[in-house]
Formats: C-alpha cells, structure tokens, sequence
C-alpha cells in the first residue's frame, strides 16, 4: 500500500507540477504528516523532488524529471482514453484502481500523447445504460467479481421469476458482463453454463473452495452465443399482421429491436390501400396485445385469432369510452 502511494505521489507532481503538502494528502487521501514522511522516502530513494518554501510553495520535482513509455503511437494513446468506463469499474470496486492507472498512463506519455489523450476526453463520452432507466443496485458485483478472480466457488441467494422465487445455488463464477447498463454473472451451477442477473443476487458468501477453471472457456464467445440464444428463445410465437408505411417506420422506436428488424425484414410490397403484409415475433398472446397497441389504428392483426379478438376487445372498449370526434359526450 505505501509503495503504491508513492507512486502516485510521484506521478501527482509529474503530472501537475507544485503542489502543498495539504494538496497531496487531499488528493492521496492521508494526512499531511503522512505526506512529509513519503517526500522523504522519494529523496532517500533518489527522487529528486525538493520543497519551495513561502505562500506560493510546495513540493515539485526537478525540472526534466520523467518518466515515459516507449512504442506508444497518438492512435493508441486516444483509444486508451475511450476505454475508460469510470461508472462500471466503481461498481466492480475498482474506481481507485483505474484512476490510479490512468494517472500512471498520463505520467509515462510524452505530453504530446498526454494532450491528445484530453483532446478524445473533451470531445467524446461514453454512456452505457439506455434512456429512462435507473441505474440497478448491484450491492453484491464487488463480492461476485472478487471470485471470478480468485477462481473461487460462491454460494448465492437468488430472485428469480419462476417459483419457488428465491432460491439458493452453489456456483463456480466464471465472468462478468455489463449489458445495456445491466450486470450479469456467467457461472458454472453444477456441470450447466448459466447466466444469472447480478441486480437479482440477494446474498453472497464467498467460499474457501476453489475451483479449476477452463482454458478454453471464452467469456466473449460464451456471451456472444447466450445473447442470440436468448433472444431466439424469448419470441417463441409470432402475429401476421398488415400495417401503414407510417407504422412501419415507427415501429423501429417503440418495438424492442428483434421485433421491428424481424417484421421490417418480412414486409410485402404494398397493397392497394398502401399497406403491407408481414409477420412480427412475440413472446405470447399478451405480449403481442401491448405491442401491436402501441401503434394505434395504423395496424391490423390478421392472426392468430386469439390475438386478433383481444385486441379487437381492446378496441371495442375504448370505442365505448371515447365518443366519436365531433359527436355528443358520452
């Protein structure tokens, strides 16, 4: 830990230039008198860094004192900016930890990578989660990705949809993915590859256990393949359906994805009413129900029947509730 902590004062005054000894503990994090006894273990240790005494003084090194890394080209320098996700590694434990690293990165360069490094950072920012949604709480990601490291079995309490709703499962965690703003676990539950939703962890224990994990296990290839699995599997039904142009171009911003590229993908040409024919994929009945409403009196469900009479019914009761524009109120 001192170690570290010399190191990043060293780089802390590369980086910034003077700074007090109240500066330096403020942004380390200890004491001031803590600072006067790591100043004095750099000068032991040949740093050359000296203090200005005075209002305007503090401690900065000599003048040309640095250190670099080698090999780096401007295209690299400007890429190791936008891989920083300062919001993902916090919840993962290890916002001090990248900010430590990235101010060593910025201490090594050559101060003309440094500067393009700040001209991508100015000029491009990276949001994960999507629009209208909270962050989920995931009180327990640090603990899960503590064991993914370690190699180490974990026993975890788990909400699901299915019932019993909490269950509790001994699993080997192989890695962690953040998608669209949401974490998940890929773990080993007895000899089965599962996925389970970090937000939906209840409590963990981390074992002493340890287990032996696969060479040939590729977290991106696994993800890669989950994530097609699931969205084939989630739309096991489908609706034939006819709709406007208009809803066919406005399908793509209320639809989930798979929905709206699948019936896009299907559309007939237009028939003489200027409306096209296609198939949608739906997870059920219901589910097709609230979507196809979404696009109102611009769509009309041709099958399967039971779609067809629920929202014919949905129909209908609005129909009664809201008087035709222009008549008398109801």
């Amino acid at each position: 830990m001192r170690a570290s902590r010399l190191v990043s004062l060293l780089l802390l005054l590369q980086n910034r230039g003077r700074l007090t000894a109240r500066e330096l503990a403020d942004a380390l994090e200890v004491s001031v008198r803590t600072v006067y006894r790591d100043v004095e273990s750099l000068g032991a240790a040949g740093v050359p860094v000296y203090a200005d005494r005075g209002p305007a003084g503090g401690y900065r090194l000599l003048d040309g004192y640095r250190t670099r890394l080698t090999g780096m080209t401007a295209g690299e320098a400007e890429a190791l900016v936008l891989a920083g996700m300062p919001g993902p590694a916090a919840e993962l434990g290890l916002g001090s930890v990248l900010a430590a690293a990235e101010l060593k990165l910025r201490a090594a360069l050559p101060a003309e990578l440094a500067d393009r490094g700040d001209r991508v950072r100015q000029r491009f920012h990276l949001d994960a989660p999507g629009w209208f949604r909270d962050p989920e709480p995931v009180p327990h990601l640090t603990a899960l990705a503590g064991a993914v490291w370690e190699d180490r079995m974990v026993r975890v309490r788990y909400l699901r949809w299915q019932r019993p709703r909490e269950v509790t499962r001994v699993l080997a965690p192989l890695g962690v993915v953040l998608k669209a703003g949401r974490w998940y676990l890929a773990a080993l539950s007895g000899d089965q590859l599962r996925t389970y939703r970090v937000g939906a962890v209840r409590q963990v224990t981390v074992l002493d256990e340890r287990f032996d994990r696969s060479a040939d296990f590729d977290l991106a290839a696994f993800w890669a393949d989950w994530t097609d699995r699931y969205e084939r599997g989630v739309y096991r039904d489908e609706a034939r359906i006819r709709v406007t142009a208009a809803a066919l171009e406005f399908m793509a911003y209320v639809w989930p994805t798979a929905m709206s590229r699948a019936a896009r993908a299907a559309a007939g040409e237009p028939d003489a009413e200027g409306w096209r024919h296609t198939t949608v994929p739906i997870e059920s009945v219901r589910h097709g129900h609230t979507e196809l409403l979404k696009l109102g009196a611009q769509v009309e469900v041709l099958a399967p029947p039971e779609l067809r009479e629920m929202v014919a019914a949905t129909a209908h009761a609005m129909a009664e509730r809201y008087p035709r524009p222009g008549g008398p109120p109801a």
